[in-house]
């Protein structure tokens, strides 16, 4: 097992890694830019390295400086969070070939399924199901053109390096293809630093469904179900639960056997999600993130299982002790992503907390970096605090949720936390019955 890891990344998703470690005895590095000095994981941490100045650029994506920290203390592991440089295929070559050992998946893996193209190439091969659409980059608008004339109206385009929604621009009708065409690669560019795009048939009322992962280097996979993460604003993940309420039993096991099978036929190591498109009870592949997710806690919630431990252990080069017929689901989770962000107009909302009071009791998990008088700096992500609420039902997990919401307090920010509220006293969420563009229909009337 690794002496000691280095945490290449910040706020809850850092101070949830360090929790892992210090539980299996494991000595802890945090890394951080000037202004999150004071954040929590860097007190708790064994030690910490200040790596830069304030904007990501000059820090958390400083790839020298963090292979610097790891020299300097020594470290014989890093674990790359989420975002910033953990599907970044270049630094985790650099992080093996000085000697530290990358807590994700093979290099080869993140090289492949950062090419959104060779994703959907490679998963077709593998038995996933993909949408109609280009077989590789669209060139011209005229190749765009013909080739939505042979699949049909609508279509997307999707930037080849993307994710989290930049670079998407939908077309609903040929006059609408060339401006949708530039505009894709327009943002492609702008976003990623690479231009060039592919186009699907798109679905208009879809669900969104993932399923997480985690195969050794033994051959070992296991998938630990579904999560619903459907409710999204601009492509952008609010709330996310398990099981789905849009998928029966055989539904759920049937994608799940067809990605676990897929997995091992890849040969991929760590943890890993794939996303799919749900609709009329088809799935369609998306992309795979190999990484840790955001919304990770809901899958452990509801197996019980420790999805960092199995990434650390995993790493070290031990096999998973666990079967796919041990995976047990009990209950219903609900996540709920509280943002520093205008509830309204959703205007990022950096400031000092000036009074916090988070939920508790049984089936409530908050996993947050924030505490009073914190300042929330202006320079990253505007997650705040994840509120994840489990309970026997889903009727349960949603009344306790009300609850949960309701006992939250941030004040001297705005947040989402009202909007949340709002959202689970909603009758068509209440009902299940929405997909990945209700929030952009119904923002204004909940």
């Amino acid at each position: 097992m690794f002496e000691k890891i280095l945490i290449a990344n910040r706020g809850d998703i850092a101070i949830r890694i360090l929790r892992a470690c210090k539980e299996m005895g494991i000595r802890t590095v945090a890394v951080h830019s000037l202004v999150d000095a004071a954040l929590m994981h860097v007190k708790f941490a064994d030690e910490s390295v200040c790596i830069g100045p304030n904007r990501s650029s000059d820090s958390y994506l400083n790839m020298t400086a963090i292979l610097s920290a790891a020299e300097l203390t020594h470290a014989d592991a890093l674990h790359p969070g989420v975002g910033f440089l953990s599907e970044n295929e270049k630094f985790a070559s650099l992080v093996s070939a000085n000697g530290v050992k990358f807590i994700g998946p093979k290099v080869e893996h993140l090289r492949m399924m950062g090419d959104k193209i060779m994703a959907k190439k490679t998963m077709a091969d593998l038995g996933i199901p993909v949408i109609v659409g280009s077989d590789g980059e669209i060139k011209s608008v005229e190749d765009a053109a013909d080739i939505a004339g042979a699949s049909g109206y609508p279509v997307i385009f999707k930037a080849k390096s993307g994710g989290g929604g930049k670079g998407m621009k939908v077309a609903g009708s040929q006059e609408e293809i060339a401006n949708a065409f530039e505009m894709a690669k327009a943002e492609a560019k702008a976003n990623f630093g690479d231009g060039a795009v592919y186009m699907e048939r798109y679905l208009p009322n879809p669900r969104h469904i993932e399923i997480q992962v985690i195969a050794d280097t033994y051959g070992n996979v296991i998938h630990l179900g579904e999560r619903d993460c459907s409710i999204q604003r601009n492509h952008q993940k609010l709330l996310e639960e398990s099981p789905s309420p849009a998928l029966s039993r055989e539904k759920r096991e049937e994608i799940g056997t067809i990605v676990r099978k897929a997995v091992k036929k890849l040969g991929y190591v760590g943890v890993g999600t794939l996303e799919f498109l749900y609709e009329n009870g088809e799935f369609f592949f998306m992309e795979m993130n190999t990484r840790l997710q955001v919304e990770h806690g809901v899958s452990e919630e509801m197996t019980g299982i420790d999805i960092v431990k199995e990434q650390i252990k995993i790493a070290a080069g031990e096999k998973l002790t666990i079967k796919q017929s041990d995976v047990k689901f009990t209950g219903h989770t609900i996540e709920f992503r509280i943002n520093a962000e205008h509830p309204e107009t959703f205007i990022p909302s950096p400031g000092e907390i000036t009074e916090l009071h988070f939920p508790g009791g049984p089936g409530v998990r908050v996993d947050s970096h924030i505490y009073r008088n914190y300042t929330v700096p202006p320079y990253y992500d505007s997650l705040v605090a994840k509120i994840i609420i489990h309970a026997a039902s889903r009727e349960e997990c949603i009344a306790k949720a009300r609850c949960a919401l309701d006992e939250l307090v941030i004040e001297g920010i705005h947040t989402t936390a009202d909007l949340h509220k709002k959202l689970i006293r909603n009758g068509d969420i209440v009902a299940g019955g929405f997909d990945i563009n209700w929030l952009g229909r119904n923002l204004r009337s909940i």
